[in-house]
């Protein structure tokens, strides 16, 4: 198995100034992807965009249900779904990568696949895999 945590890929997609959509996060603060979603704005200065199931509104930001919705741009696509539902959101990635301006998708930690993965790859998006970027931040 390939590794998707290449350092240097990593530390740019967490110092460039960018917009990140956070799928999976919504208005729910007990989630993971609310409290990363809050870091990646307010300790890395990094914009948002939520999109969720419901399209809630999350952190003041409006939210959507699919990046298909989403105005732009969007440079990193921060997926906070399930192994078995990120690799949808991975082809919605690479389907809305011209028009958003989609540089990379970042699935998050537990988040693993390999398939989608070489979707995206093969697409001309950078990509991290299994990890968080409040994690790497510190690291």
């Amino acid at each position: 198995m390939r590794t998707w945590r290449d350092p240097e890929v990593i530390k740019r997609l967490l110092t460039t100034p960018a917009t990140w959509a956070v799928v999976g996060l919504s208005a729910n603060t007990g989630r993971t992807a609310y409290r990363i979603g809050q870091y990646l704005r307010d300790r890395l200065g990094m914009s948002i965009v939520p999109v969720n199931l419901r399209g809630e509104d999350a952190l003041g930001e409006q939210g959507y249900e699919r990046l298909a919705d989403v105005s732009g741009p969007v440079q990193v696509v921060d997926c906070f779904v399930n192994s078995q539902r990120v690799g949808a959101v991975v082809d919605e990635a690479i389907a809305e990568k011209d028009r958003l301006g989609i540089e990379a998708v970042w699935l998050q930690l537990g988040v693993m696949d390999e398939a989608a993965a070489d979707r995206a790859r093969a697409a001309g998006l950078d990509v991290v895999m299994d990890t968080c970027p409040a994690i790497e931040a510190r690291a």
